[in-house]
């Protein structure tokens, strides 16, 4: 029993300092070895811009607009209507007549809907580019990030993706605001950490990420049958030895679930595809590259913490309720809350020097530590059991709830 309170305790705590580490070194190493900027000799490729779309009439105006505005300007884009119901086919024929004299756009419909993956993958069939940025409908992207992200491409010729970084935009409501604290102190920290210490990270965010077509041609597209599409494909580079880098610097603005039943089911379909990609790539434990064999094992790790949280929680209340004794341990929640304050600081102070978040966010620090670990807690625990009960589940898409 005193092995399994240390392992609820310590894994947690052991982890973040991993992870705040490499943050930290991944910070200094990016300042200190600038990556090589092409000549005006060597040519521009061309990056198709892949823009997958159901049920989206109200969002994507702004999303093609942000594309409009790149300062990487050698693209096409390709809007692909996967199966709406409302007037999305419409309005994305519409953006292709007002943005003719600006951007090749090409609209691609797809009658039934099959899936983000599914879309993504009717997509490539029209693509001409070299490269392929794949972006979410509802997001709006900052100006230099293609830019940024060609760079990493530029400098090493295994990397057959950059994962940008997504920021929450939808703020009005106390839950958009958490998300908001919990990309920049947990999501942000963990992939600079993965970056620096292991060269690979756990998932690129399919938000925002440039792919190499080579790449993904010779991995097979994307998987139809994935439930995350972005997870799925980040392992099947990895089984293939290409490389997969995070840029920070390139900014996606995003729209989270504002109803606390929409993010948890947000997180659930997370976690689950999380699982799937763990038993789908299980061998590589043993047999893959030590950067792999440690995600994969910390994967499996994490769960067994949720299980095992969830059973020590469970425990904790029974007896204090049949024995009424309330046990509290000061130091432990001590540091437990210092290691996550400093997480959240260094995501904090980049994200303020650039505008994403202020310093009246701090006054919901206390509550943003209930609101991850709870909020994640429950998605693995669901997850774990929807796998097993639903096994063969396949992901299509549905109206998402979001600000707008």
């Amino acid at each position: 029993m005193h092995l399994f309170s240390n392992f609820v305790i310590l894994y947690p705590l052991i982890v973040s300092i991993v992870w705040i580490t490499g943050a930290i070194f991944f910070g200094i190493l990016q300042h200190q070895v600038p990556l090589r900027r092409p000549s005006e000799q060597e040519a521009t490729p061309l990056v198709s811009v892949l823009i997958p779309a159901h049920n989206e009439e109200t969002t994507l105006h702004e999303v093609v607009e942000s594309v409009s505005r790149l300062t990487y300007q050698h693209i096409e884009l390709i809007l692909i209507d996967d199966g709406s119901s409302d007037e999305t086919l419409n309005v994305m024929r519409a953006l292709q007549t007002q943005y003719a004299a600006q951007l090749l756009i090409k609209v691609v419909p797809v009658k039934q809907n099959g899936g983000k993956a599914n879309a993504l993958n009717v997509g490539l069939d029209s693509a001409e580019g070299e490269y392929l940025l794949c972006l979410d409908s509802d997001s709006y992207i900052d100006q230099d990030a293609l830019s940024h992200m060609m760079l990493q491409f530029y400098n090493d010729d295994k990397i057959g993706a950059v994962a940008g970084r997504p920021v929450v935009r939808n703020r009005t409501t106390l839950l958009g605001r958490l998300q908001l604290l919990e990309y920049i102190g947990i999501i942000d920290i963990i992939k600079r950490g993965q970056a620096f210490i292991t060269g690979h990270i756990t998932t690129v965010s399919g938000v925002i990420v440039v792919y190499r077509k080579r790449a993904v041609k010779e991995v097979n597209r994307w998987t139809v049958e994935a439930l995350t599409e972005d997870i799925d494909m980040t392992w099947k580079l990895y089984t293939k030895h290409w490389r997969v880098a995070y840029c920070p610097q390139a900014v996606s603005w995003i729209l989270v679930p504002e109803h606390l039943k929409a993010l948890i089911k947000q997180r659930r379909r997370w976690a689950r595809g999380g699982l799937e990609v763990l038993v789908r790539n299980r061998q590589l434990i043993l047999n893959g590259r030590l950067a792999e064999q440690w995600l994969l094992v910390d994967m499996v790790i994490s769960n067994a913490w949720a299980l095992c949280c969830t059973f020590a929680v469970l425990m904790y209340f029974l007896t204090m309720v049949f024995a009424h004794v309330l046990i509290l341990d000061g130091g432990i929640l001590f540091v437990l809350t210092l290691i996550s304050i400093v997480q959240f600081i260094i995501g904090f102070t980049s994200s303020q020097r650039q505008g994403y978040v202020d310093w009246q966010d701090l006054l919901l620090l206390p509550m943003y530590f209930v609101f991850y670990w709870v909020v994640n807690l429950v998605s693995c625990i669901t997850a774990l059991g929807s796998f097993f009960i639903d096994p063969k589940r396949k992901g299509v898409w549905a109206s998402p709830d979001r600000g707008v």
